[in-house]
């Protein structure tokens, strides 16, 4: 058991190093997980609730949805068809082995260890004798799947995830294998890697990775192995974007060379993996024009396209990025794989330039947008997560495509390694995280410490404590958020008004002259055992505003304290419609430690609910007790509106509607779920395609008629219809045609129309028809062949 841990231990100090002579790495090598213990309250309880609850329930499903038995029927141990949903179901068992390697790596655990094992000699049995693995290919033929094609690696530039799949293996081979030194994965790993050398290269099959991850996982292979050959590949399949003879798409970023991308475009997944690709293959092969690409890549992200929250990707409909200042709040994607993702590039960047801006964009996506993705429990999971909700959400236990549930067990594990770095003889505080951790700065063992209660509080203690006396530098982060700069250069979000404490640093007592160099604090000196770094950082309540071409946000504020981001969810208020809420920049906002899911620092005020009146005008309402919660705590609770970016004038608000005929009256449909209340919220859109305000949908529906109604409080005599159509362009467009009934004593009749039945977009189209006096109107509505329609309003008069 000791050599074992001795064997362990060298392979992972090694972390962003290899055990080979390497002639180029990274700047800066960061202190492993496994070499950090939490001694928080915060993230250890996230950590144990991983090893004790994630990795079980993701392992459980995998097992209820036939993941792993996919493995055995492929490796000839069971009789069967393909057992789930997707080609790429064979990822999820791969990211919770790595997972569990990394639970493993902390924690000895023979139970868990020994389940793995049978799950590896699974997966050993799938593997065909040239190193073929797929198990969707093998257990059903080629042909037997519209994304597979009739041959090995024929569509692996679209949708097969065959090279996905790999990939996600070769990080689980090489995690479980520095964790447990086994070798039975990684040789499986190692025989799949060299079957892709073989078929793919400019001198063989060129193409590249639908989905990129394969790189990622090559890059682990070779740092572990030796084998260049596998760096190769992955440059090679970063090289082979925009210039095989395939079409180019942009939604999985082949429309042009990688290092001609300037813009982040396509599934953000996607893109973000392959930006870290680029800076591993930078790192260790000195090419500089992956670095000038990604920091382009980053500049527009960070700069345009970044949600306060740290997520990406404004758009569903491809999961991905929308265009530049393009950030809907309904509609949010922020995939947790993509917040994810998003730690994983910035840290590498970060690797390379030793800038603090990478490590402010890593903490806020870390805080907020990750933990957001999986609740305090461990067992419910969002996919997507937005940043307003009309009706609230209901956190699922699994997904069909389960990627991101996977993908947080083997994520939270990780969270220490993210705390500190070294180059030469510096040491870099990046996160201010209670931990302790021992390692070399050049040849000295240094103990670092720290002790405080982030992030609910700002005083933070790094205690250093060197075998001897020795002079070096650490390398103290001053966060964005404690040094007026909510965003990269301010540029995309700015503090609405200037903080008036500063952040304090003391040297044993002594006061410390803060002069930052790429965000951090140098201190330089000779250190000895028990010398003591005190930060004081002024965890106030900052507004946050955005910039103004980000229309969804105009004279709108979010709050923020420290790294965490806030929302208020309609369950804390006694009427839980918050959407029309209106929080006064006068505002004085007070802070309370409060026992809501094991413990969180919770935000009151006073605040404003807005109606609109019968002119139309916007009005302050009743005064009331305004509470939010941190972000990441949201829908824990009963489902409940949910709302992020509160507005500070009454135009910027979403007043509760008027008292009208369509408000007073019970709607109802072919498809009858909450949305459809926006059909008559009295909001109407900048356009057709408006995404900031609610809509309702017939998706996927297609080629079929469908109906809305209002059945009436009393009977009205009207002889007016108003509709603003909605459409995004693609699932939902105008109708084909509609008509308007009217409920004549139990019988539906179409309306005397004196004009056509509108269908036009990004306008209202009114319908005048023949006054009647009824109880109830219906409109039938024909969707197009191929896709659905859509109302942003439907006004009666």
């Amino acid at each position: 058991m000791k050599n074992r841990k001795a064997c362990i231990m060298i392979a992972l100090l090694l972390g962003m190093q290899t055990v080979f002579a390497q002639k180029a790495d990274y700047n800066i090598t960061p202190i492993p997980f496994n070499k950090v213990r939490l001694t928080d309250s915060f993230w250890t309880q996230r950590v144990h609730t991983n090893k004790e609850v994630t990795i079980p329930i993701a392992f459980s499903h995998c097992e209820s949805t036939g993941r792993i038995d996919n493995f055995k029927v492929a490796g000839g141990l069971m009789e069967g068809k393909f057992k789930s949903e997707s080609p790429f179901d064979d990822s999820d068992v791969s990211k919770v082995i790595e997972g569990a390697a990394y639970a493993l790596s902390a924690d000895e655990d023979p139970e868990l260890e020994a389940y793995v094992d049978s799950v590896i000699s699974y997966m050993k049995a799938a593997q065909e004798e040239d190193g073929y693995l797929y198990t969707y290919r093998t257990i059903m033929g080629n042909d037997s799947h519209p994304w597979i094609g009739s041959k090995r690696w024929e569509k692996t530039h679209i949708l097969s995830h065959e090279l996905y799949n790999l990939g996600h293996m070769f990080e689980a081979g090489v995690a479980y294998y520095q964790a447990t030194h086994k070798r039975e994965l990684l040789d499986v790993c190692i025989k799949a890697a060299d079957l892709l050398c073989k078929d793919f290269g400019w001198e063989a099959l060129q193409t590249f990775p639908g989905h990129q991850e394969v790189e990622i996982g090559l890059v682990k292979l070779y740092r572990v192995t030796g084998e260049k050959k596998y760096l190769d590949l992955a440059k090679f399949f970063l090289d082979a974007r925009g210039k095989c003879n395939l079409p180019g798409d942009a939604y999985n970023q082949s429309h042009k060379p990688v290092i001609e991308q300037d813009e982040a475009v396509g599934h953000s997944v996607r893109a973000l993996y392959m930006y870290t690709a680029m800076a591993d293959v930078a790192a260790l092969t000195g090419d500089m024009s992956y670095i000038e690409a990604s920091k382009k890549l980053w500049e527009d992200i960070a700069k345009t396209k970044l949600y306060i929250t740290g997520g990406v990707g404004a758009a569903g409909g491809h999961e991905g990025f929308g265009g530049k200042y393009e950030l809907p709040n309904l509609t949010a994607y922020c995939e947790t794989c993509a917040a994810i993702a998003n730690v994983f590039w910035n840290e590498r960047l970060f690797l390379l330039e030793g800038d603090a801006k990478y490590i402010d964009v890593l903490e806020r996506a870390l805080y907020n947008n990750v933990l957001s993705g999986v609740s305090v429990s461990g067992d419910r999971f969002f996919y997507p997560n937005p940043l307003e909700s009309n009706y609230g959400a209901n956190r699922s236990a699994w997904f069909g495509c389960a990627c991101c549930p996977s993908n947080v067990s083997r994520f939270i594990p990780s969270v220490s390694g993210y705390v500190y770095a070294v180059k030469d003889d510096q040491i870099y505080v990046n996160l201010f995280i209670p931990t302790t951790s021992t390692f070399k700065v050049g040849k000295r063992d240094i103990t670092i410490t720290q002790t405080g209660n982030m992030p609910w509080e700002g005083l933070t203690e790094i205690t250093v404590a060197p075998a001897k006396r020795s002079t070096f530098s650490v390398k103290v982060r001053i966060p964005g958020w404690a040094r007026e700069e909510a965003a990269p250069d301010n540029e995309l979000y700015c503090f609405k008004d200037k903080s008036a404490k500063k952040t304090v640093v003391k040297v044993n007592g002594q006061s410390v002259p803060i002069q930052l160099d790429k965000g951090y604090l140098t201190i330089h000196r000779e250190w000895r055992k028990g010398d003591k770094i005190t930060v004081n950082f002024p965890l106030e309540v900052r507004r946050v505003a955005c910039n103004t071409k980000v229309t969804a946000n105009l004279d709108k504020v979010a709050l923020q304290r420290g790294p965490i981001v806030y929302c208020s969810e309609g369950i804390d208020f006694r009427e839980p419609r918050i959407l029309d809420i209106l929080l006064p920049d006068t505002a004085a906002i007070s802070c309370k430690m409060d026992t809501l899911l094991n413990g969180m620092i919770t935000l009151h005020a006073k605040a404003y609910h807005t109606q609109r009146d019968s002119t139309g005008q916007t009005n302050l309402a009743d005064r009331i007790d305004f509470k939010a919660i941190p972000y990441y705590a949201w829908a824990q609770r009963k489902p409940s509106p949910m709302l992020m970016w509160y507005a500070t004038t009454k135009d910027a608000a979403k007043p509760k509607p008027a008292a009208t005929i369509a408000n007073l009256s019970k709607v109802d449909g072919s498809v009858n779920n909450m949305s459809i209340e926006a059909i008559r919220d009295q909001l109407l859109p900048a356009g057709s395609n408006d995404h900031n305000l609610p809509f309702f949908h017939w998706w996927p529906h297609s080629n079929q008629t469908e109906w809305v109604s209002y059945t009436f409080d009393k009977p009205y005599t009207i002889s007016k219809s108003r509709i603003f159509w909605f459409s995004d362009g693609g699932g939902c467009k105008a109708p084909l045609r509609w008509r308007l009934y009217y409920d004549n004593n139990g019988n539906w009749e179409e309306v005397k129309a004196k004009n056509e039945y509108g269908i036009q977009l990004n306008i209202i189209n009114t319908t005048d028809f023949e006054p009647v006096t009824t109880k109830a109107v219906k409109i039938e509505v024909d969707l197009p062949q191929d896709c659905a329609s859509g109302i942003h309003e439907w006004i009666i008069e």
